[in-house]
């Protein structure tokens, strides 16, 4: 990413950082979740992966010289992000079926998200940052319903994502591919 050249940053590709930074949401999200069910290690595992996740945008903040300070964990300055936390905490709070439906729940999200800011972007260092946090956010999915399943025999329903594109992203885990 550092070797490829800044570009000139267009408003949503700004807009898109400074939203993308509080991925934080995830990370901050499955450390709490983790602290309520240390037994189930998904949650850790993948909030040392999000952390990576948020290093990554920060670099690129840092690299076009945008000003952010991000919030202590929990804390939002995107006050959607910050009722959509709080509501993902309490609502993984209620059993650990509920806690690994939020966390498939926010790589959906984060899913969705991706694709709509990659869609205004032009700028190659930002797609190719987007596009690895898009395959992690594929193998997160694929974890935390495999992990559902195998713990509670449970299996998710989208809720974001179409049922084409979900069981896409399954099989594809399924088959070994995408990896990060």
């Amino acid at each position: 990413m550092q070797q490829l050249p800044a570009q000139p940053l267009s408003e949503d590709e700004k807009e898109s950082l400074l939203y993308m930074v509080e991925e934080k949401l995830a990370r901050d999200a499955y450390n709490r979740l983790a602290e309520m069910y240390p037994d189930v290690p998904v949650f850790a595992n993948i909030a040392r992966s999000e952390q990576q996740h948020v290093d990554s945008v920060m670099q690129l903040i840092e690299k076009y010289g945008l000003d952010v300070e991000l919030g202590p964990p929990g804390v939002f300055h995107n006050q959607e992000l910050q009722s959509l936390y709080n509501e993902l905490v309490d609502r993984g709070s209620k059993s650990l079926e509920e806690a690994l439906k939020v966390g498939a729940l926010i790589e959906e999200k984060d899913i969705v998200d991706l694709e709509e800011w990659l869609a205004k972007t032009d700028n190659e260092d930002i797609k190719l940052v987007y596009e690895n946090l898009m395959h992690g956010s594929f193998n997160h999915l694929c974890a935390f319903t495999r992990t559902m399943k195998s713990m509670l025999g449970v299996d998710y329903k989208p809720v974001l994502l179409d049922e084409e594109t979900y069981n896409s992203i399954i099989s594809s885990c399924q088959m070994g591919g995408p990896k990060r």
